[in-house]
């Protein structure tokens, strides 16, 4: 369907624009080098190929530019989705991960909107349309840069980047638009695969989209998965858009590639409150169902016929599917998410979609999916749940715990006695959508990740993974949510930054999170990667710092400071395989500083050292839990922050 693009390089250049129509070689561009594919800076007062998507006005403007002289203006737009476009299909290559860039400003006197960037594809004249920047505010008084990443995975004879404003009228400039990549170091071949390694106790899989099956991705997920989620491709928006009509092309792709490979498919996810198209709660005339008798049959009426659509589609090649995700609300009386699902039917969309879902699939496994269940007031809703309907025969035959996680919360105790919630009913239970965030509040943000956060995550890694082998006569699979940090939802939830919290990072390279899973001796260790090709052997070292796995860490932080005076707050965490008690914490002043309350505790100090004991009740810390206390304290001239802290003895990590 796509055109093919000879192999060889093809450059053109002309001012202020350069474009490679084709990739080079990957021998002939080293590892970690961008490789600009686009270039648009206008300066040479033309559109440098780009036109409008309508009858919008796109040319070339000197009223502003970000650097040069000229900048590329958008004017008379009637309707939001108006804007320049660039095609972009001989310059993109399938399963290339692109950094695409653009600066966008409006035009002087023009209110304060919102603009995106994204991509359009088609085949076989069919529209899609992919997001590669959300909406960001934009203003008349600045530019804005609008900076995402794209991997076409599909066969394509149409491909554009654009760009446009939620304001429809609104007239803007673009300048200095850049799509380049890096091309990636070959996957390391002579390290255990992660599906070896647990093979005694449960399969590994990973949340993928299309894109993830290609290349040296393809290389990685083959290699240490046994089992894949569809990300998104099986969300009722991505399957039935509009009613009766069903879309499974991308679906199908990665079930194509599962069976190809020897790999097991779950599906995720059948009911949802979100990504369900806005027909599914609406009458014929497009008005909001509300909650009557015929709404109710008409809404379980289209999950039935999406159910028998979706899951008969796939019969025996999906063994697994997360029927209903997300249900509980622990925050209400009974526990149950007041979604337009609960609204319209109650607990009958739950009954439904699990008796048609088995109806359909007598042999398939059917999970109730949540987040948080390690927390106990939404275990527990979910727990009474699952045994109310299973009562009633619903055939609930396993429990989901999504564990999007960070690198200091939920503890191994917490977690652990989620797992032994559910153990009594008999019921399979699954990790399934696993990840360690390394940021801990929506205030923290890294350019790069810290050593000692890294190595913080690869023991959390190191002791869930041991919980779960522990109960892995309860646990039939762990499914991490992505494949590694150059592709994860956490870039930009709960806030946009950039995450890493999977167990390879962006450049596809085992990390110590790696390490924390196949083996746990080699966290800090220097890893070096033998990969052999047709025509060349390479032998890349990463060099990293050996540390000792410390048995605790320690958060010191100054909550507030007042001339004179200050308070304190210190968070102590066992990162040990056993209990710690009683504890005793200890730490130095650099600056004078003297403690004059202390709670939570029991405070002596002598000079610039600081001990501070349990109290009676908080006298043990268990295994990768923690205990916080608090104190007030004076300082004159400098309240510096201690930066060594030991733990009855032993020598914490600080963080």
């Amino acid at each position: 369907m796509r055109r093919v693009l000879a192999g060889v390089l093809a450059t053109s250049v002309v001012a202020g624009l350069v474009t490679m129509a084709v990739h080079a070689s990957p021998r002939a561009v080293a590892a970690d080098e961008p490789v600009v594919v686009v270039s648009s800076t206008f300066d040479d007062g033309t559109a440098q190929g780009w036109t409008s998507r309508a009858s919008e006005v796109v040319a070339p403007s000197t009223a502003v530019a970000r650097g040069g002289t000229h900048s590329l203006a958008v004017t008379g737009r009637t309707q939001g989705w108006q804007g320049p476009t660039l095609d972009v299909l001989d310059d993109v290559r399938k399963g290339i991960r692109y950094d695409l860039s653009v600066w966008v400003r409006l035009a002087a006197g023009e209110a304060a909107t919102q603009a995106r960037l994204s991509v359009e594809r088609r085949t076989a004249g069919t529209p899609s349309y992919d997001q590669v920047v959300g909406d960001t505010a934009v203003t008349a008084d600045g530019w804005v840069n609008l900076r995402g990443t794209y991997t076409l995975a599909h066969d394509v004879d149409f491909l554009a980047v654009y760009v446009e404003a939620t304001g429809a009228t609104t007239s803007f400039h673009i300048d200095d638009f850049g799509m380049s990549y890096t091309p990636l170091p070959p996957i390391q071949t002579d390290i255990p695969s992660v599906k070896d390694v647990l093979a005694d106790h449960f399969a590994v899989g990973a949340a993928v989209e299309g894109a993830q099956t290609l290349n040296n991705h393809g290389q990685l997920l083959a290699k240490h998965f046994n089992s894949i989620t569809p990300g998104n491709a099986l969300k009722w928006d991505a399957t039935e858009p509009s009613e009766g009509t069903f879309r499974f092309a991308d679906a199908d792709a990665l079930v194509t590639w599962a069976k190809a490979n020897g790999t097991a498919v779950r599906g995720h996810t059948l009911v949802w409150h979100q990504q369900t198209p806005a027909w599914v709660f609406r009458d014929a005339a497009g008005n909001d169902l509300t909650a009557t008798p015929e709404s109710k049959a008409l809404v379980l009426a289209r999950l039935d016929a999406h159910i028998r659509a979706v899951v008969g589609h796939y019969g025996a090649d999906i063994p697994v599917w997360d029927v209903v995700n997300e249900v509980i609300d622990e925050s209400q009386p009974d526990g149950l998410r007041r979604s337009k699902w609960f609204e319209l039917t109650g607990l009958d969309y739950l009954r439904t979609a699990f008796r048609v879902a088995r109806e359909v699939a007598p042999d398939a496994q059917l999970v109730i999916n949540d987040y948080n269940t390690n927390v106990p007031s939404k275990r527990d809703k979910l727990y009474d749940l699952v045994v109310k309907l299973r009562a009633e025969g619903v055939p609930i035959d396993a429990v989901g715990h999504q564990m999007h996680i960070n690198v200091q919360w939920p503890s191994v105790a917490e977690t652990e006695a989620m797992l032994a919630k559910f153990a009594p009913l008999g019921v399979d239970q699954q990790i399934t959508e696993m990840d360690i965030s390394i940021y801990t509040d929506n205030s923290q943000s890294y350019p790069t990740p810290p050593r000692d956060v890294l190595l913080t995550q690869a023991y959390r890694y190191r002791d869930l993974f041991a919980l779960y082998k522990r109960y892995s006569d309860k646990i039939s699979s762990v499914t991490l949510w992505g494949l590694a940090d150059d592709g994860t939802w956490l870039d930009s939830f709960p806030v946009t930054r950039k995450d890493h919290p999977l167990l390879f990072d962006t450049r596809l390279q085992a990390k110590d999170a790696y390490w924390g899973v196949v083996d746990p001796s080699r966290i800090g260790q220097t890893t070096t990667t033998t990969t052999t090709t047709s025509t060349t052997t390479s032998t890349t070292t990463t060099v990293t710092l050996t540390l000792p796995p410390a048995p605790c860490a320690v958060a010191y932080t100054t909550v507030s400071q007042w001339q004179g005076g200050f308070q304190g707050e210190v968070r102590v965490v066992n990162r040990g395989s056993g209990p710690i008690s009683p504890w005793t914490v200890g730490w130095s002043f650099a600056d004078g500083q003297q403690i004059s309350q202390l709670w939570n505790g029991v405070h002596t100090q002598n000079g610039a050292a600081v001990s501070v004991r349990n109290a009676s009740w908080n006298g043990t810390i268990p295994p990768g839990g923690s205990v916080t206390f608090g104190f007030i304290g004076k300082w004159s001239g400098a309240n510096g922050k201690p930066t060594a802290f030991t733990l009855n003895g032993n020598r914490c990590q600080a963080l």
